[in-house]
């Protein structure tokens, strides 16, 4: 899912792509979209972009002499899970682009597409910031800081930290990724409570005796959680390319890879937290982790499935009747090329084997068919957040 970073990413590449172009015409949204019709037209304008948090305002600025004459247009975009902006030729245009912005002529004609494989992206007419977002840990740190710290008396921070590190109120443009990442740097258990690892940083004060630089370089040397609120989405914008999404080349993603210490790497350990969300973690999960909830850890050895091999819904049970059973009805053996897609990833091959407790009575079987065995899959989902303002 996009994040702070992703956002700001992309706002930097409409700026770059759009600066020298010039659009025209009507903005065209496709049919199957449930979003806003955008009522703008212009024979020429062009197009700038802002991210806030996990938002992004694009405006349409009509030029002098445009007709017919009109004002600015602004929209604010949030973009769900896979949404993402491509420049494209206008006769290319990509799967799933649902709002679509052409260049005028003379020139090649092009399309600045909003591009969302899974449309849970959203956009608005205004201009406006969604009400209620805190301000963005990444271009409004000390606002966001101080935001922080003067509601720790909210309900929100009664919860476990990876939890309230979701909440868009306070921490707008944290996601996923970069709680685990944060977390995992300050060796911070995921499931300890918010306002516990919260409330030392309202007595943290510099010693007034240092000098400016001192200060800089105490910053540096030991972060607390707020400013590592700040300072690692903007290491993933340092990177470049698109950071961490559908649209990412596989160098932007080798790169984004190899810069994660936590998220979904080999040797760490997951819970699911109480909307659902995978958080990732090395060590004891703190207090407040889920009851019954069983941690899994990331296997390194063979091949690995990184963050963005994972799917949403784990493949179905295997229904194939075993070879065993096979055999005792009188079924020809299966085949490798006849084996049911997915049953590959249904046991672990390392996994011990439970022994059996003693012979259990056999049923008489009534459809000759016996329930298939719930498998779960060994790769966390990525499934929507689901804070009061995301």
């Amino acid at each position: 899912m996009p994040e702070g970073p992703e956002l700001h990413l992309a706002s930097d590449f409409v700026n770059e792509a759009c600066r020298e172009l010039v659009f025209g015409g009507c903005v065209e949204k496709s049919p199957v979209s449930r979003n806003p019709e955008v009522p703008f037209e212009s024979s020429a304008y062009h197009i700038s972009a802002l991210a806030r948090g996990k938002e992004l305002r694009l405006t349409l600025s009509p030029l002098p002499g445009a007709q017919p004459p009109r004002g600015p247009l602004a929209l604010v975009f949030r973009f769900g899970m896979t949404g993402s902006f491509q420049l494209v030729p206008s006769d290319a245009l990509p799967p799933h682009a649902h709002l679509r912005f052409y260049t005028a002529p003379p020139g090649p004609r092009l399309a600045l597409c909003f591009v969302d494989i899974r449309r849970f992206g959203h956009w608005d007419l205004g201009g406006k910031w969604q009400p209620g977002r805190g301000p963005c840990v990444l271009l409004e740190y000390e606002q966001f800081r101080e935001n922080v710290l003067r509601n720790l008396a909210d309900k929100a921070f009664d919860r476990p930290i990876c939890e309230a590190l979701l909440d868009q109120r306070f921490f707008n443009g944290i996601g996923n990724y970069l709680r685990a990442e944060i977390l995992y740097r300050l060796r911070i258990p995921p499931f300890e409570k918010a306002r516990t690892v919260l409330e030392a940083l309202q007595q943290r004060r510099p010693s007034p005796e240092l000098t400016l630089s001192q200060k800089i370089r105490a910053k540096l040397q030991n972060p607390d959680l707020l400013e590592l609120c700040h300072s690692v989405p903007k290491e993933v914008v340092q990177l470049g390319g698109k950071g961490y999404g559908p649209e990412s080349t596989e160098e932007d993603f080798a790169a984004f890879r190899a810069w994660l210490r936590c998220y979904g790497t080999p040797g760490m350990s997951s819970l699911r937290d109480r909307h659902g969300r995978t958080i990732w973690f090395q060590g004891d999960p703190g207090p407040l982790a889920p009851k019954g909830g069983k941690s899994r850890k990331k296997k390194s050895k063979g091949a690995q499935r990184g963050p963005e091999d994972q799917v949403e819904n784990p493949p179905p049970p295997n229904k194939a009747p075993s070879r065993t059973r096979r055999a005792r009805r009188g079924l020809p053996e299966q085949t490798a090329a006849q084996q049911p897609e997915g049953t590959s990833l249904q046991r672990d091959p390392e996994a011990p084997c439970v022994p059996e407790k003693g012979k259990r009575r056999r049923q008489p079987a009534t459809s000759g068919r016996r329930r298939p065995q719930k498998i779960k899959a060994d790769t966390p989902s990525l499934e929507p957040e689901e804070t009061s303002a995301s």
